[in-house]
C-alpha cells in the first residue's frame, strides 16, 4: 500500500460537515484556506537574514521549497499520496508544486513591493475566481470582481508594505490586476495558473514601476 501524508480524508469530511456540506465541500474549502496561507511567506521579509542558525535565510527557503518539490517527485516516482491532489494532476505537475515555485521565486527575485502585490493577490484572488467559477457567476462577475480584488490587495502590497507612492502604485496595480487575472483564464496541462498568476504581473510591475518609472526596489 503506497506511503500517504493525510488521513483518508477524515479531516475533510468532518471540515465539510461543519460547514454544512460533505466531503467535497470540505475538500475544496481547505484547499482555499492553504492557498490563503501562502501570503505567510511575506513573513520573509520580518526575519532577519541570520535568524536562522544553520543558514542565511534565502537557503532556508530554497530548502523548504527544495521539499516540496521533493514530495512532488516521490507522488510521481513512488506513489506518494498527498491531500486534495485533484483527478487531474495525477499524471502532471500538481499545482502545489508550482505554487511553492511562484512564491519562493515572488520572494527571491522581485523587491518587497511587487513580491507583496503579486503574492497577496495570487493568494486570495485565485481562489476567489475558483469559488465564483463553482458558483457559475457571471462572465462580467467573474472578471470584476477579482480584478477589484486584486487591485485592493496590490494596493496593500504596493504602497503599504513596498513603500511605492500611492498614484504610481494604484495605476501599477490595476495593470498587475488585469494581468493576473488573465492569466488565470487559460487552462494549459504544462503550466499552472499559480506560476503564471505571480511572473506575468511581477515583470511588468518590475519593467514598467522599476525601471521605466525608477521606483525604489
Amino acid at each position: 500500500m503506497p506511503a500517504r501524508l493525510h488521513s483518508g480524508g477524515r479531516f475533510r469530511a468532518w471540515l465539510g460537515r461543519r460547514l454544512g456540506g460533505d466531503e467535497e465541500l470540505g475538500d475544496r474549502a481547505w484547499r482555499r484556506v492553504m492557498h490563503g496561507a501562502g501570503a505567510l511567506v511575506l513573513v520573509y521579509y520580518l526575519v532577519p537574514t541570520d535568524f536562522f542558525v544553520v543558514a542565511p535565510k534565502p537557503y532556508v527557503l530554497l530548502a523548504v521549497l527544495s521539499v516540496a518539490l521533493l514530495l512532488e517527485v516521490l507522488r510521481h516516482a513512488v506513489g506518494l499520496q498527498l491531500p486534495t491532489i485533484r483527478p487531474y494532476e495525477a499524471h502532471r505537475v500538481a499545482s502545489f508544486a508550482f505554487y511553492s515555485v511562484a512564491l519562493a521565486g515572488a520572494v527571491l527575485l522581485f523587491p518587497l513591493p511587487i513580491a507583496a502585490a503579486v503574492i497577496l493577490g495570487v493568494a486570495f484572488v485565485d481562489p476567489l475566481v475558483g469559488e465564483l467559477r463553482w458558483h457559475r457567476a457571471s462572465e462580467p462577475l467573474l472578471w470584476a470582481a477579482p480584478i477589484g480584488t486584486y487591485v485592493a490587495l496590490a494596493v496593500v502590497g504596493t504602497v503599504l508594505l513596498g513603500g511605492w507612492p500611492l498614484l504610481p502604485g494604484a495605476g501599477l496595480s490595476v495593470l498587475a490586476a488585469v494581468l493576473a487575472v488573465a492569466c488565470e483564464r487559460p487552462k494549459v496541462p504544462w503550466l499552472d495558473d499559480d506560476l503564471a498568476m505571480v511572473f506575468v504581473p511581477a515583470l511588468a510591475l518590475y519593467v514598467v514601476g522599476v525601471v521605466g518609472l525608477g521606483l525604489p526596489r
